[in-house]
């Protein structure tokens, strides 16, 4: 049995083993077109500028659909420790005082309804950002594909954030003065008389802090996005967006 098998093992490694006519720089050959080839990585000196664009506006399609659909629903902002807005640093002394008289119910409902009128003013953004994106130039693009992790939620701050507060501000006004215990502090602000001086913005103008929180958590999960898209290749789901983000992630 033995016998056997050494016969037959010298027999497979005998046909394993190039013969001398075929030389052993065939057989090199042979193994070499076995092996699989690099893929081709495309510099940014080779993309056009049709590519760029269009690649860039995928990404930031991508990310400001997620931001507006994941903050711009119930829980969006009240359920995110992230973004959730609490009552304003000035107004401390009140959340305080109401809990310490068993009141929790009435400060909740304050910090609840501030993130829900910032839930419901978040939707607005999206048709400012479609604009903002269509109206972007090619050296817009190019600078913010090769500038810093955050340069398109940079460029969008610049870009939209007048607007965004414009259209938002309604929104929150609507929502807070339906809530009876935002409206009568709203209300009791209004009628400080000669003490408003002593009073802070954010405490006076419960609606502009509410409207510059929202933007501030709007940009914040934009941001968040915008870094995947430039630091995963996985959260890039195109074609020409792995191929443009590749480029200028070498």
């Amino acid at each position: 049995m033995l016998k056997k098998m050494s016969i037959s093992m010298v027999a497979a490694i005998a046909v394993s083993i190039p013969t001398a006519d075929a030389g052993w720089a065939d057989y090199i050959d042979r193994l070499k077109s076995t092996v699989s080839q690099p893929e081709t990585v495309t510099s940014s000196a080779e993309l056009t500028n049709s590519e760029m664009i269009t690649a860039l506006k995928e990404a930031l399609d991508k990310g400001t659909r997620f931001a507006v659909d994941s903050l711009g629903r119930e829980g969006g902002f009240l359920d995110n420790s992230q973004v959730r807005i609490p009552m304003p640093e000035s107004l401390s002394w009140v959340e305080k005082s109401l809990r310490s008289l068993g009141q929790d119910q009435l400060a909740d409902e304050f910090v609840t309804t501030m993130n829900r009128a910032a839930e419901q003013a978040v939707p607005k953004a999206a048709a400012i950002f479609g604009e903002a994106i269509q109206s972007m130039s090619m050296e817009d693009a190019k600078a913010i594909l090769s500038g810093p992790d955050d340069a398109a939620t940079s460029y969008f701050r610049a870009h939209t954030e007048a607007a965004l507060s414009e259209k938002m501000r309604p929104i929150v006004t609507q929502a807070t003065e339906k809530a009876g215990v935002t409206s009568t502090y709203k209300r009791m602000m209004e009628n400080t008389g000669g003490f408003t001086s002593f009073i802070s913005s954010d405490a006076k103008d419960v609606d502009g802090y509410v409207t510059g929180k929202t933007l501030d958590g709007l940009f914040l999960i934009i941001a968040e996005e915008e870094k995947k898209i430039r630091e995963n290749p996985l959260a890039r789901s195109t074609d020409l967006m792995k191929k443009v983000f590749g480029a200028y992630t070498q």
